[in-house]
């Protein structure tokens, strides 16, 4: 009995060091590199959230405390922040439409909401965004093979180009890691960059999701230039210096209040 009580918390410790490390972690992650059943990370997962450790998102967990500061030194729920975000994005969709999604928190925020669109048509390459719309029954879904970065959850590399040539979308949307008016469009993420650079020149208009975190910080990885072709949909803990000078370069930007 005392044995596999020290299973179970050198077990729940190690998903908490590693949600520390990354943010977030994800079931199917944590039963392969543990050796556990999803089944029981699920339960971990639950009794962890319970505890106020983590909160319990679909298909993983992300850290209980994570917290923005905005510009000014506000100081804002960052779960808070994708929310509006996704609420905002939500008013630009329309029943029918067809879309394009990449992996991140923030278009994970986005694809909750979606579901109360009808009969839309989404291409993704992120298995929690996968996972979340395959119960939704009026989504046709479809996830891109390739190669996958297991710890982040998103499929990349040449089989994935080569499946997105086949669509062509009214709409892209894209999760990233920095906006910034000199710099662009960036992510950290090398082995995404190409997969987001395909989404927007196949797609008709692409909206960038990206919290006031985000907006003039610079990435590894450069994506694309700011223009007219985007749509920024961020909140209300912005530089409204920045937000203006991204406005300049052609960029519509779309302020959701928090």
């Amino acid at each position: 009995m005392a044995t596999g009580k020290l299973k179970i918390d050198i077990r729940r410790q190690t998903i908490m060091e590693q949600l520390n490390r990354e943010g977030m972690v994800l079931v199917s992650q944590l039963s392969e590199k543990l050796g556990a059943t999803p089944a029981t990370i699920r339960n971990d997962l639950d009794m962890l959230a319970s505890e106020g450790q983590l909160e319990r998102i679909q298909g993983g967990a992300i850290r209980k405390t994570q917290v923005a500061e905005g510009w000014n030194g506000s100081v804002v729920p960052a779960q808070q922040s994708k929310r509006v975000i996704a609420e905002a994005v939500l008013s630009y969709i329309h029943n029918g439409d067809t879309l394009f999604i990449n992996s991140g928190m923030t278009t994970m925020a986005v694809a909750e909401v979606l579901c109360l669109r009808k009969k839309l048509n989404i291409v993704t390459n992120s298995l929690m965004v996968a996972n979340y719309l395959a119960h939704q029954a009026d989504i046709r879904l479809i996830l891109l093979g390739g190669e996958l970065n297991a710890n982040y959850g998103f499929t990349y590399g040449g089989d994935a180009l080569e499946q997105l040539g086949r669509y062509q979308p009214q709409w892209s949307i894209l999760s990233v890691d920095g906006v910034h008016p000199e710099h662009g469009i960036t992510t950290y993420h090398a082995d995404e960059a190409m997969i987001d650079r395909t989404m927007i020149a196949r797609a008709q208009k692409t909206i960038i999701v990206a919290d006031h975190r985000k907006i003039g910080r610079v990435g590894f990885s450069h994506i694309c230039g700011v223009d007219k072709n985007q749509l920024l949909i961020t909140d209300s803990g912005c530089d409204d210096v920045v937000i203006e000078q991204l406005r300049e370069r052609g960029s519509e930007v779309h302020v959701a209040q928090l």
